[in-house]
């Protein structure tokens, strides 16, 4: 299933729970153990300037819309084999929905 637009403001909620520990949304802001996300969508995987990828990362060539968005934060493992991150994912379509929708008005 793609995305429809969601609560951005149960998004934000969902971010600064699940998310925010690992990855900052403002412009110039660092890197945590996640990368920046500010200018998320339309970038490509493995991009963030100062922030070490795996190599799945870096060649897995996938840009960044909500839909691909939506597959990945489902199951980030299963999306990108290799990578890094540990999070579990959003299970819940309505989460991933919100939490897309809070990264679009963030980035």
């Amino acid at each position: 299933m793609p995305y429809t637009p969601g609560n951005a403001k149960n998004g934000a909620k969902l971010f600064k729970t699940r998310c925010a520990q690992c990855h900052t949304l403002e412009e110039g802001a660092a890197n945590k153990v996640g990368p920046n996300l500010h200018g998320l969508f339309g970038r490509k995987t493995g991009q963030v300037e100062g922030f070490k990828y795996t190599e799945a990362n870096k060649k897995a060539g996938v840009t960044w819309s909500e839909d691909t968005l939506f597959d990945y934060l489902e199951n980030p493992k299963k999306f990108i084999k290799g990578t890094s991150m540990a999070f579990a994912g959003f299970k819940k379509e309505k989460e991933r929905n919100d939490v897309i929708a809070h990264l679009k008005e963030s980035c």
